[in-house]
């Protein structure tokens, strides 16, 4: 299979504190869709790489792009591959494997050989997509209509972690359903929510500008948890709501979950905290509530291309700055200031 290289520049994280926009070589095949990235998100993972070396459990050992919430258009494409050069695509940045157990039962984003953009858990690491240009699979790329602006497409993968997250609490026409952590994830499950049916979305969060955010996105009212109040009149009665999302990620937000869920309710775990965690067992029980976990998403990203293009959901009040690819040490920095920022784009265009 014959493949050619090109020359351009990419954000490059290098170790702890060192991201640098330099020149990189890729290659791409007759097989591979070459994209010309217009716009990226800034994600908690690419705060992490830069702030700390790594995300989690993955640790850089060589040079890595950063980015995985990127847009951009096609420059080449396969034949028959139903892409055209021209055309505006999201990417998703999930390659599973399609062959273990996990995928071939339906639960590719739980493959144990997923190769994601932007991530350094496998080594060599899988770049991602802080790139002028980037060479993917024709299934990664999802055509939209070009009249829709790359800023607002650029959230198509943070919606499909929020639609598998609303997928996971099942049924959720008229019920009413509490997210905790307002940040740019927990907005846009309050927005999923209410596309979904739900009757009354609840944000909680420590931040008035978080809670403010979540108003914007359409929250039927917020809620500080430190108003004992509030909080009582949620938690009366074995609790208030039929769902709730945890997507802080805090270890006290955690244990606040099963007081607000009513009985038979559903809790869905999005945020990835520290482990471990103190959790009511015994209430948990007795009141027969479900605690599951949601973990990136499988098919949503396409849904979430689809409600982002047709206006469903609406993520322009998330948008905080947006840098140039030069000053992606600034746009890290600025993205890592939860205090001024929910989501920070860096634009390629």
């Amino acid at each position: 299979m014959s493949s050619k290289k090109i020359i351009c520049k990419a954000c490059l994280a290098h170790a702890e504190k060192d991201i640098r926009f330099e020149s990189r070589e890729i290659e791409h095949n007759e097989n591979q869709v070459l994209v010309k990235v217009a716009c990226g998100g800034i994600c908690g993972s690419d705060i992490h790489y830069y702030q700390h070396g790594r995300a989690g459990m993955s640790i850089l050992k060589n040079p890595m792009v950063i980015g995985h919430e990127f847009v951009g258009i096609v420059k080449k494409a396969p034949e028959d591959c139903g892409l055209k050069p021209g055309q505006t695509v999201a990417v998703n940045p999930s390659s599973p494997c399609n062959q273990c157990e996990m995928c071939l039962s339906g639960h590719q984003n739980l493959c144990g050989n997923m190769r994601f953009m932007g991530s350094a858990q496998f080594n060599p690491h899988v770049n991602g997509g802080f790139s002028e240009y980037v060479a993917v699979k024709p299934e990664q790329c999802i055509p939209y209509n070009k009249e829709i602006s790359a800023s607002v497409m650029a959230f198509s993968e943070p919606l499909a972690v929020s639609i598998h997250a609303i997928k996971m609490a099942g049924q959720l026409t008229g019920k009413k359903v509490l997210i905790i952590g307002a940040g740019p994830i927990g907005c846009l499950i309050l927005a999923a929510a209410k596309s979904a049916g739900a009757s009354e979305a609840v944000a909680s969060d420590l931040s008035p500008r978080c809670l403010e955010l979540a108003q914007k996105m359409g929250a039927t009212n917020i809620m500080d948890p430190r108003d004992e109040n509030q909080v009582a009149h949620y938690q009366k009665h074995k609790g208030y709501f039929d769902v709730v999302f945890e997507a802080s990620g805090s270890p006290v937000a955690i244990s606040s979950t099963v007081d607000f869920t009513r009985p038979s309710g559903v809790i869905v775990q999005v945020g990835m905290g520290s482990s471990p965690v103190n959790w009511s067992v015994s209430a948990m029980l007795v009141k027969e509530i479900r605690w599951v976990g949601s973990f990136r998403f499988i098919d949503e990203f396409a849904t979430a291309v689809r409600w982002l293009e047709d206006g469903r959901v609406d993520p322009r009040p998330l948008i905080s700055a947006e840098y140039a690819p030069e000053k992606i040490e600034e746009a890290l920095i600025t993205a890592a200031d939860k205090n001024i920022s929910a989501k920070v784009l860096i634009r390629f265009d």
